[in-house]
């Protein structure tokens, strides 16, 4: 497992080697670069995440310095380079620039902050830089440095350095754009979250799982049967799913470390499960008495309560961040409407009024607005309403059927899958509806994505 290990002004190999031998020395500096990022977003924001219109900022992302150089660290450093910059230009915040424009290489000069030439990059046009060095260490361990700069106000916005084994570069690589965004935002962004989603490549409908990026793709199930509705616990511990496996719909929650599973056996219908924040519950929409209400339920498969109650089907429940409130699909009104109550049901209001089929909330991180899909003119699109109801926004036009909105862990992107070229597949977008692109591409169709929320190692 990577390991930070801080960072500071200078790279130099015998600062590594003073780092792993001396404990006294590693508390000290460590400190002292912990401060860094700080001091940055005390002083500075760089991305204003409430407005609708961002300015990509202009990056220079040049190929990393090998800091021996042995021909595994030349080989090694375009390719962190390439990770970093993909994974920084998956938020939307970024204007990746060409390397063909720098007129500087860091692969033959310095990177550290003594040694920087910032006329050379604003020159091409770059408003911020990151420059790093790579050292494979004998036994296979890997030392990473990097470094960002505002290159106009000619300084260091946040250094870090990392080192473990080989095979963790990626994670490496997140947490230091985890870094970047915190410093450029004050949010810790998405690097460590994950997709649960549906897909049929195989003949059946089972979950999958992927980095947020859509990279590292596995199959979860193997239930060689329908299998919808993926639910990450608060922690993303645990994915909470409904299968037909056994006939009947039944709900399971898988324990991610371990793949144990536990299959709730409640009679009737059982569907559409969906984790109360912060605690290991969940709602679900169950038929026991006859009627499809949501209960109240532990995430060990016990009856704490039921939640709704009214003549018409409710389901797919969404909870507010504080587990408070509670957001639903009912036909109570006679279509599919989106309303919201307190988790002691009282309090019900109906928050949707236009269009007469909205279904599929999910409630924002941040608390103030509901994403939803409505049916209008035989298609289906994205919208998003805030938790008063006002403000009714498309986010999706005129290009298939677009569903199943789901919130980035920070509230700034909305995943969801759509029809817009022929078979369905999941797509991001921000918040607002600008800059939208699919996730990934596999054998069949995806969809119902679920993204989880940033899962410590």
């Amino acid at each position: 497992m990577a390991r930070d290990i801080g960072g500071g002004n200078t790279l130099r190999s015998n600062v590594w080697e003073t780092m792993r031998t001396s404990k006294i020395a590693n508390a000290i500096l460590l400190s002292i670069i912990l401060m860094v990022p700080s001091l940055a977003m005390a002083q500075i924001r760089y991305i204003d995440l409430t407005n609708p219109f961002i300015r990509k900022i202009p990056m220079a992302i040049p190929v990393f310095h090998a800091m021996t150089p042995s021909s595994a660290e030349t080989q090694l450093v375009e390719s962190i380079a390439d990770q970093l910059s993909s994974m920084l230009d998956f938020t939307g915040y970024f204007k990746m620039l060409d390397r063909n424009s720098f007129l500087f290489d860091p692969r033959t000069g310095g990177i550290s902050p003594e040694t920087i030439n910032y006329g050379n990059w604003t020159t091409v046009g770059a408003e911020m830089l990151i420059t790093g060095g790579a050292q494979v260490e004998a036994g296979g361990m890997l030392v990473l440095e990097m470094r960002l700069y505002d290159t106009f106000k000619a300084n260091m916005v946040v250094g870090k350095r990392y080192r473990g084994p080989l095979q963790d570069q990626r994670t490496m690589i997140r947490r230091f754009c985890a870094e970047v965004i915190q410093a450029l935002t004050g949010r810790p962004g998405i690097f460590d979250s994950q997709f649960a989603f549906i897909s049929n490549g195989t003949g059946h409908k089972e979950i999958y799982v992927c980095d947020f990026d859509g990279a590292n793709i596995r199959q979860l199930t193997n239930k060689r049967s329908i299998t919808t509705a993926p639910s990450w616990s608060w922690d993303g511990r645990h994915l909470a799913y409904t299968s037909f496996a056994r006939g009947p719909s039944q709900i399971y929650v898988r324990d991610m470390k371990s793949g144990a599973e536990t299959r709730f056996t409640f009679p009737g219908v059982q569907i559409a499960p969906m984790w109360v924040p912060g605690r290991f519950e969940l709602g679900a929409t169950l038929s026991m008495r006859g009627d499809e209400e949501i209960y109240l339920l532990t995430g060990g498969g016990k009856m704490i309560k039921r939640v709704t109650e009214s003549p018409g089907i409710d389901v797919e429940a969404t909870w507010s961040p504080d587990g408070k409130m509670m957001a639903y699909t009912s036909k109570r009104a006679g279509t599919p409407q989106i309303f919201i109550q307190d988790v002691n049901g009282d309090r019900v209001r109906r928050l949707t009024f236009q269009g007469r089929y909205n279904t599929q909330p999910s409630w924002s991180p941040k608390g103030d607005k509901i994403a939803y899909s409505s049916l209008e003119a035989g298609q289906l699109d994205i919208y998003v309403i805030d938790v008063e109801g006002n403000n009714p926004t498309r986010l999706t036009y005129n290009q298939g059927d677009n569903e199943a909105p789901t919130w980035a862990p920070d509230g700034s992107l909305i995943s969801f899958s759509s029809t817009r070229e022929g078979k369905s597949r999941i797509y991001i977008m921000t918040a607002f509806g600008t800059d939208q692109r699919r996730l990934l591409v596999l054998p069949g169709e995806q969809r119902t994505p679920k993204w989880s929320p940033n899962i410590s190692p």
